[in-house]
């Protein structure tokens, strides 16, 4: 099974190792080229100089390019600083000094965190005796065998992530290698990964415009639901406040339904009543598209028709 070991901001380790975890985290690159890797790869984080020394890890869940507004929005202080002015300050202070072209609207790159554990600091782990310092971003090392093993487990050993999580000895699905299993989201990265598989775009409207997309979850995180992408939906805002309390729902065929009591309680809805029966634009990938089931407890539990 192998491992990235991130090159870490010290600055972003102290903010976020406030809190011990695990929870989601945004290591934000200040570029937006890609960063590719297996869906439940142990990311761990490796501070920079003057400190030699790992001090947490995470599960990699996915890579996205946001506006640096939509990322504070989504993450806040799990973005490892205090607020949105500080974010940009801290990412002009690196573009510069490492003479990075800043994007001209403002995004960045965020690779996304499940389960992030933070250590204090005399649980801090040696790092592999080969790390080189001229790594510059980080460095790919096999957990099963030689320093890579030894890390891994003195990392477990200071914060036990799901059993057995070692071997992947796990009924839930698994991604890449066999070894790897797919780490619990938290409700930032559903967001994100929501919206990148509705092309970030309305279900329903087609609506493009980002600040006014919502993640709507159809069944309730606090009613038993996950924080899964078939648990999920694309909505502009005014619709999922609708979709929420019961005005519209979707129905087997995936197609907008809108309730009668709309104009019962408001008289009104003239609306959203055109967007009656239009087919939901569905996720390309066929295992991102939402949960029947999902959609059946909605209709059943809170749409009132």
């Amino acid at each position: 099974m192998d491992g990235f070991l991130a090159v870490t901001d010290p600055g972003w380790y102290e903010r976020l190792s406030r809190e011990a975890g695990p929870r989601d985290a945004n290591f934000w690159r200040p570029s937006t080229r890609r960063f590719n890797l297996a869906i439940g790869t142990p990311f761990l984080f490796k501070l920079k100089a003057p400190y030699h020394a790992i001090a947490g890890y995470g599960f990699f869940a996915g890579f996205s390019v946001l506006p640096d507004w939509l990322a504070w929005e989504t993450f806040g202080e799990a973005n490892g600083v205090d607020n949105l002015e500080a974010l940009r300050n801290r990412l002009r202070r690196i573009q510069v000094g490492a003479r990075i072209e800043a994007d001209p609207v403002g995004q960045i790159g965020c690779c996304l965190i499940a389960e992030a554990r933070f250590f204090p600091q005399h649980a801090w782990v040696t790092p592999p005796s080969d790390w080189s310092p001229r790594i510059q971003t980080g460095a790919t090392y096999d957990l099963a065998a030689g320093e890579g093993l030894r890390v891994w487990r003195e990392c477990l050993a200071r914060a036990p992530a799901t059993p057995h999580v070692l071997t992947a000895t796990t009924d839930r699905p698994r991604y890449g290698k066999p070894s790897l299993y797919l780490p619990r989201l938290g409700q930032g990265i559903f967001r994100v990964q929501v919206l990148e598989a509705y092309a970030r775009a309305c279900s329903v409207t087609g609506e493009h415009s980002l600040p006014v997309l919502e993640a709507a979850h159809i069944r309730p995180y606090a009613r038993g639901g996950d924080h899964d992408v078939k648990n999920g939906l694309t909505l502009r805002t005014d619709i999922h406040r609708l979709f929420d309390h019961g005005y519209v729902t979707v129905d087997e065929d995936n197609r907008f339904v809108v309730g009668r009591r709309l104009k019962d309680h408001f008289e009104n809805g003239r609306s959203y009543y055109g967007l009656h029966g239009r087919g939901l634009d569905l996720p390309a990938q066929p295992t991102m598209r939402p949960s029947s089931e999902a959609l059946a407890w909605h209709r059943e539990q809170v749409f009132m028709g």
